[in-house]
C-alpha cells in the first residue's frame, strides 16, 4: 500500500486541481503539445464525418 500512499501524496489525494506547472512531471510538455495536436486533428476528422459515433457499415 506504500505505492498508493505515494500516489495520493503526489497528487494531493485527487481532490484538488493540479498545481501550477502541470502537476505531474512524468510527461514532457512537448508530448502534451503533440497529443493536443493529434486530438485536434481527430476532432476535425470526426466533425468532417458528420459527428456520428456509429457510422453505417460499408457494403
Amino acid at each position: 500500500m506504500k505505492i498508493s500512499e505515494r500516489i495520493r501524496d503526489e497528487h494531493d489525494g485527487g481532490t484538488s486541481r493540479p498545481k501550477a506547472g502541470g502537476g505531474s512531471t512524468a510527461v514532457s510538455s512537448e508530448f502534451d503539445a503533440d497529443a493536443e495536436a493529434g486530438m485536434q486533428a481527430m476532432s476535425e476528422e470526426f466533425k468532417a464525418q458528420g459527428s456520428r459515433v456509429y457510422l453505417p457499415l460499408a457494403d
